[in-house]
């Protein structure tokens, strides 16, 4: 049988989403560069925390949902869940997701962990606890932080999904050039043909804290106008893969069925595949 390989839509074998928090006031003019070279974000904000709110209905509709971005959960209050009982982590996320679904008019899904999320555990607190009242919750992802690394997988776990670098990573040019120059066609060693992911983080006030705003535009420059680059946000991407891990083969590896209402792309030994919504495709093996 041959190798199968998930592939982003267009058959593209690399992505790129970036998460930015706080929902703070500088994220218009991150929101402005995105747009000018066409990349994506997700915006994680936190709600009760923020006394006064920095966006208003209608901004956050006009500025961040029509662009095609994405809004995500931050906590209420900005609380560690690595510290918190169930009853307070619960209560953080799900009035943050409240608080945001009326806002944006719109299921909210997303999650990026407050503070020191689950890096630091206290209070005898553990990491299942935590990924189960989430999922409790119908919080799909969530992002963690902490351990940068150029290996550009996607997760195994959505619940503690680890981006590739913050902004300010010494080494984010370098992380970019070697993303953009993998080889992930049929020349490839077979084990490296995985599709890979760029996931950049961070909170957009620190470009003007370390006044390096040419540092954010030179990121969206190297990054920009890339055909083999799917740019997404983050649910985006995690209700691509949970998709394709829907897809139902034939005992042989014949035949393929799409029971999901999203167009799924594969790499069946180096031949690209489309696969529409309800379509059974059929492989010559």
């Amino acid at each position: 049988m041959k190798a199968i390989f998930m592939r982003y839509p267009g058959g593209k074998a690399k992505a790129v989403t970036f998460s930015y928090d706080d929902g703070v006031p500088q994220d218009k003019r991150l929101l402005e560069l995105f747009n000018k070279y066409g990349l994506k974000g997700t915006f994680n904000f936190n709600c009760k925390a923020n006394s006064n709110f920095h966006y208003t209905d209608e901004e956050i509709e006009e500025l961040f949902l029509s662009k095609g971005h994405e809004i995500a959960v931050h906590g209420a209050l900005h609380r560690a869940n690595g510290n918190l009982r169930a009853i307070e982590g619960i209560r953080d996320a799900l009035d943050c997701r409240l608080e945001l679904e009326k806002r944006c008019n719109r299921i909210i899904r997303g999650m990026a962990y407050p503070d020191s999320g689950i890096t630091l555990m206290g209070n005898f607190r553990n990491y299942e606890m935590i990924k189960n009242y989430l999922t409790e919750l119908d919080i799909a992802y969530a992002r963690t932080l902490g351990n940068d690394n150029d290996n550009f997988m996607l997760p195994q776990d959505f619940h503690a999904w680890m981006p590739s670098a913050h902004h300010n990573n010494p080494q984010i040019f370098e992380y970019i050039e070697k993303f953009l120059n993998l080889d992930i066609s049929e020349k490839a060693y077979h084990a490296r043909r995985v599709p890979r992911l760029l996931y950049i983080w961070g909170h957009s006030y620190e470009f003007d804290r370390d006044n390096n705003w040419d540092r954010a535009e030179e990121i969206c420059q190297k990054l920009a106008n890339n055909d083999d680059i799917w740019y997404a946000t983050n649910i985006e991407i995690y209700d691509y893969v949970e998709a394709y891990k829907s897809l139902k083969y034939s005992a042989d590896g014949s035949k393929v069925y799409n029971p999901t209402l999203l167009t799924i792309w594969l790499d069946y030994g180096c031949t690209l595949y489309e696969i529409k919504p309800g379509e059974t495709l059929h492989i010559e093996l």
